[in-house]
């Protein structure tokens, strides 16, 4: 089976962006352009590549702030701080490098880059030993027995790296389970609720005595009093949060034409002319030293 990466895109740029910009480095090219962001993407994207041994790479990305999920709930990331003035021109342009770069781009109006990942992962596991590079940890959730996710950590390739069995291991649940441990514990970032005072302890524990919302639910007279309270006074908060959570995959795409359209090899010296024409001389010379 060939080695498909799938990387989730936004997560990069936004990851590189911030850790250059702490010190003002936005990296401006000839026009003034800050390329920070674009340069750590180039360079992680790379890096992957390189480790992972792919002869496929699809890059996944945000079409816009709005998805489906705001429709189920109006707050959902609502209260997420617009994007500094320097990243602004960096959208585009790390979409056409990655584009000339020979990745796959793929972006749904809807749907957010999560739930492309799972679709891929979840469609093409059966031809492909899939790994996906993301700071969510919300896609442990798709792990299967071809798909791993190596969530960042530190620089270009330090990884928490997950196959479906250190998930069991680990947290003693399937990987679809997080999605009922998330709809208690909630998610503060993304703004969904879950049930005030449960925190991811309780949520594991929950899950794993009783299996899922539901079971807990069906259950919930026998938890201690504190939690029947806790979970009673937030049942719809509960099922919302549970709907927020859910990785979805069933985005519709045209897998075949996805795959038939896929590189299927990797050319390190075109990407450096590339770099330079476009004046990312780290990512070129980061390139040059693999």
């Amino acid at each position: 089976m060939n080695n498909l990466l799938i990387v989730d895109g936004m997560a990069l740029l936004f990851r590189h962006f911030f850790a250059t910009s702490l010190h003002n480095n936005y990296m401006k090219n000839s026009k003034g352009l800050p390329t920070n962001g674009v340069q750590g993407f180039v360079r992680h994207v790379v890096s992957a590549i390189h480790d992972t041994n792919a002869t496929h790479v699809i890059v996944c990305w945000d079409m816009g702030s709005k998805t489906f999920r705001n429709e189920i709930d109006p707050n959902y990331k609502a209260h997420r701080p617009a994007p500094q003035d320097e990243l602004i021109p960096q959208f585009d342009m790390v979409q056409e490098i990655s584009r000339q770069l020979g990745f796959h781009n793929i972006g749904v109006q809807n749907f957010e880059a999560d739930d492309v990942i799972g679709t891929l992962a979840k469609s093409l596991d059966d031809t492909y030993n899939i790994k996906v590079i993301s700071g969510d940890r919300d896609l442990l959730q798709i792990l299967d027995e071809h798909i791993e996710v190596w969530l960042t950590k530190k620089g270009f390739n330090i990884y928490n790296k997950y196959d479906k069995a250190r998930f069991i291991e680990e947290y003693q649940l399937q990987p679809k389970q997080l999605i009922d441990v998330k709809a208690f514990m909630g998610d503060t970032a993304d703004g969904y609720p879950g049930v005030k005072g449960i925190g991811e302890k309780t949520a594991l524990k929950l899950i794993q005595t009783y299996g899922s919302v539901a079971g807990v639910l069906e259950h919930v007279n026998e938890l201690p009093k504190g939690q029947q309270t806790k979970i009673k006074e937030s049942i719809e908060a509960l099922k919302l949060s549970q709907q927020l959570a859910e990785i979805h995959t069933e985005v519709p795409l045209r897998i075949d034409e996805i795959v038939s359209e896929m590189p299927y090899s990797v050319n390190l010296d075109a990407m450096i002319q590339i770099c330079e024409t476009f004046e990312l001389k780290v990512a070129s010379n980061f390139i040059r030293k693999l």
